[in-house]
C-alpha cells in the first residue's frame, strides 16, 4: 500500500515532466521522422533554451519575453547546424555534434553573464522572487498555477499550429524533402533550405522545452541537456509503438510523441519507486529505448514468419 501511495503521489510530477519533454519530442520528431536526419544538436540547444530564459529573467526581463528569446536562441542553434550540413557539406550527425560541442561553451558564458570569470555551470531561479510560468511547487495544487493545466493549454495551441504549418506549401516542401530528396528537387523544391528550416524549427522547440524545464525545476544547468536526444527518441519510438495502429492523422502522430514522453517518465518513476538507484537512470533509458526500437523489428519478423508458414501450407494444399 505504501508503494502504491508513493507512486500515486509521484505521478503529477512525472506527467508534468513528460509534457515538458514532450515539446522536445515534437522537435526530435521533425528531424528524425519528417526530415529523416539524425540531429544531435538537441543535447546543447535544450540547455541553451534554459540558460537564456533564466539569465534574462534574473536580469528583469518578463518571463514571456525570456521564453520567446529562448525560442529564438534555439532557431539560431538549428541554423548553425543546418549551414554546417548544407553549405559546408558536413554530414548531419557530425554537424549536430559540432554545434552541440560549441554550445557547451556558449551556454557556460550565457549563464555566467555579468560574473567575474564570465562563465557559470549552474544558475538557480526561485518562484518566490520571479513570476515564473511553471514551477514544480504547484504541481499538486488545484489551481491555474498548476503546471499540468498550463502545459495542457500550451499543447492545445502548439499541436494545431504545428499541424497547420506542415499543411502549408512550405511545410509540405519540408515533408517532401524528408520523404524523397531527389523527387523534391525534381519538383523545384530547395531541399537545402528545407533542411535548414526543419533543423531550426526542431531546435527552437527543444530550446522552448529547455526554457520551461529550467523554470519547472528552478535552475538551469550545463548538463541538463545531456542525453536529451535519447529521451526524445524514446518518446517518439514509445509513442509510435503504442499508438501507431490508432493515430494515423499527422496531428495525432505529434500527440503520440508527447504521450510517449509522458509514458517514459511514468515508467521511470515506477522503476525508481521499486528501488533503482538514480545513478542507473541512463542505463535504464538506454534499455527502454533499445526495447521499443526492437519491438517493431521482431513484430516484422514474426509477421513475415507467419506469412511464410501460410504460404507453405497453401502450396502443400495445392500440391
Amino acid at each position: 500500500m505504501g508503494f502504491i501511495t508513493s507512486l500515486f503521489n509521484a505521478m503529477p510530477g512525472a506527467v508534468a515532466q513528460g509534457l515538458i519533454w514532450g515539446i522536445m519530442a515534437i522537435g526530435v520528431y521533425i528531424t528524425y521522422r519528417i526530415l529523416d536526419l539524425a540531429d544531435l544538436t538537441v543535447d546543447g540547444s535544450l540547455c541553451t533554451g534554459g540558460a537564456v530564459c533564466v539569465i534574462l529573467t534574473l536580469n528583469g526581463v518578463p518571463v514571456g519575453v525570456a521564453i520567446v528569446c529562448a525560442f529564438i536562441a534555439g532557431l539560431l542553434a538549428g541554423l548553425v547546424t543546418g549551414l554546417l550540413h548544407t553549405v559546408c557539406g558536413i554530414p548531419a550527425i557530425l554537424a549536430g555534434i559540432l554545434t552541440q560541442l560549441a554550445l557547451y561553451s556558449v551556454n557556460l558564458h550565457i549563464m555566467g553573464f555579468g560574473t567575474a570569470n564570465g562563465s557559470k555551470a549552474n544558475l538557480p531561479i526561485s518562484v518566490d522572487k520571479y513570476d515564473l510560468l511553471l514551477s514544480s511547487r504547484f504541481v499538486r495544487d488545484l489551481s491555474l498555477r498548476n503546471p499540468l493545466v498550463i502545459l495542457v493549454l500550451l499543447f492545445i495551441v502548439l499541436i494545431p499550429v504545428t499541424y497547420c504549418f506542415f499543411g502549408t506549401e512550405l511545410g509540405c516542401a519540408l515533408r517532401a524533402t524528408g520523404a524523397n530528396g531527389n523527387m523534391a528537387r525534381a519538383q523545384g523544391i530547395n531541399t537545402n533550405f528545407s533542411k535548414v528550416l526543419g533543423l531550426m524549427l526542431s531546435n527552437a522547440l527543444v530550446a522552448l522545452s529547455g526554457a520551461l524545464l529550467s523554470q519547472y525545476q528552478g535552475f538551469s544547468d550545463i548538463n541538463m541537456g545531456r542525453g536529451a536526444i535519447v529521451i526524445g527518441l524514446a518518446a517518439v519510438i514509445i509513442g509510435e509503438v503504442i499508438f501507431s495502429k490508432v493515430f494515423r492523422n499527422f496531428a495525432l502522430k505529434l500527440l503520440s510523441a508527447v504521450l510517449g514522453a509522458v509514458i517514459y517518465y511514468i515508467v521511470i518513476q515506477f522503476v525508481l519507486k521499486l528501488g533503482l538507484s538514480t545513478d542507473d537512470l541512463k542505463l535504464l533509458t538506454a534499455v527502454v529505448v533499445a526495447l521499443f526500437l526492437a519491438i517493431p523489428h521482431f513484430k516484422g519478423k514474426l509477421g513475415s514468419g507467419k506469412m511464410k508458414k501460410a504460404a507453405g501450407k497453401e502450396t502443400g494444399a495445392n500440391a
